[in-house]
């Protein structure tokens, strides 16, 4: 025989009304069976506060419900399935806002914030004999002149439909994310140096080769890349940032070149794919 003393609930009033209880003092309650009913009380009680949408109220009871239920070793009460309902809603929207936290608004690929925290993941882990890390820098050629020329609305369209394209045929672990403006990253984990240039340089074909006249008359759109791998045998281990910083370089190499171009390194050497290679 034990004194139970319960927290302060929550009871419906015979109208539809909630009306607040006085703490509930139970003295020398027989264990299990008047233990089990305070747990049906309190899971009652929930049952009808969710049935209300004050679920707030209705989970403090079922958290009471939960720990009676435990230090009795009684059988866990069942959730109300209304309840349950708002639970995974509860769920599934806090996750879309993180996942929406980590989309740029506009392209919906993976904004800088992802990218930086991704990579830097991805190279932590990189194992020593692994394929390694690609990392491609791409930025639109002359993007500024359609801003100017078509207006900002068409330069928008011309950014979703890009990363469109870049996205439509990455390996497995791949993703894209908006760098800034109209430059763009793609990252391609567990790649050869080899797969890393076929993939980028294929991708930079399918924006070249794209119907931009379907958004305004004479469009044309091209993509230059700058596109750095580093092998899982590299050392030291370089940061997110280097490997991003030897992209650029290549990128500059790219325009250098004359634009719609990838250019990346081989055996020390700046290469152009397509040129340089059997990669188109």
């Amino acid at each position: 025989m034990n004194r139970l003393e319960t927290h302060s609930s929550w009871r419906p009033s015979e109208n539809g009304a909630s009306a607040r209880s006085q703490a509930i003092d139970v003295d020398f309650v027989d264990e299990p069976q008047e233990m089990s009913e305070l747990v049906d009380m309190h899971q009652s009680i929930a049952e009808v506060l969710a049935t209300q949408g004050k679920w707030r109220l209705a989970y403090t009871h079922l958290t009471e419900a939960l720990r009676l239920a435990r230090n009795t070793q009684h059988v866990a009460p069942i959730i109300p399935a209304q309840y349950q309902r708002q639970v995974d809603e509860l769920r599934k929207a806090h996750a879309e806002a993180v996942d929406a936290s980590l989309r740029d608004a506009l392209t919906a690929s993976y904004n800088r914030r992802y990218l930086d925290q991704k990579l830097s993941a991805l190279l932590a882990k990189q194992p020593s004999d692994g394929e390694g890390i690609a990392v491609a820098l791409i930025d639109l050629d002359h993007f500024k002149q359609v801003n100017d020329d078509h207006g900002h609305l068409v330069g928008d369209r011309v950014l979703q439909q890009v990363v469109a394209l870049l996205q439509a045929d990455l390996p497995a672990g791949s993703f894209c994310a908006r760098y800034g403006g109209e430059e763009f990253v793609l990252v391609l984990p567990e790649v050869s140096p080899w797969y890393a240039v076929r993939t980028v340089e294929r991708a930079r074909a399918r924006v070249a080769e794209h119907n931009w006249s379907a958004v305004v008359r004479g469009l044309d759109i091209t993509i230059s890349a700058g596109l750095a791998h580093r092998p899982g045998w590299e050392l030291p281990h370089r940061d997110a940032e280097w490997q991003l910083r030897r992209a650029d370089d290549l990128l500059y190499a790219a325009k250098r070149a004359g634009r719609n171009v990838v250019a990346y390194r081989r055996s020390g050497a700046i290469r152009i794919a397509g040129l340089d290679d059997n990669c188109r």
